[in-house]
């Protein structure tokens, strides 16, 4: 099967800086981002673990949803394919790579957030309006008294771990 071949690339990491949303002549939105990606390796000298972070730069096509959440700090899951594409800089010949997302899920606020409002929090949809806020919240009793149809039966004995 050589004529088969596979670029697919699956990254968790959090934004280096907000993302930059732009749109093109024909109105489709784009967000470019970077997000830092963390690994360990043994020194060979001391035998201390150091840790490594590497780069990795981010296009995501169609975007004018999320692009708001895209902060600094904000942990993701991206989900895309390595593109790489070349330009003339002085007469030399540039190379530039990047990961064209096709999928993109928020994990969580931002680390460097301390309890704002402007932390982004993603709920299963399964778990119970209770469980989600503790009770000393201001938003609690809000939650409670919204729709009480919501309530889908889902108990701590239902989940399988």
């Amino acid at each position: 099967m050589a004529s088969r071949s596979v670029n697919k690339v699956i990254l968790v990491g959090r934004l280096g800086k907000d993302a930059e949303s732009k749109f093109t002549p024909n109105g489709t939105s784009v967000a470019t981002f970077s997000i830092a990606t963390s690994w360990r390796q043994k020194d060979q000298q001391t035998g201390e673990w150091k840790d490594q972070t590497d780069w990795h730069n981010i296009v995501f096509w169609r975007s004018e949803n999320v692009a708001p959440y895209l902060l600094k700090g904000t942990q993701v899951y991206v989900e895309g394919r390595l593109h790489t594409r070349s330009y003339e800089k002085d007469g030399k010949k540039q190379y530039f790579t990047e990961v064209v997302a096709e999928e993109l899920i928020l994990l969580g606020g931002r680390r460097d957030d301390a309890g704002g409002g402007a932390e982004y929090s993603q709920q299963p949809v399964s778990m119970p309006r209770s469980a989600q806020r503790p009770a000393a919240t201001a938003a609690a009793p809000a939650a409670q008294s919204e729709d009480p149809g919501f309530d889908q039966g889902i108990t701590d004995d239902d989940v399988p771990f």
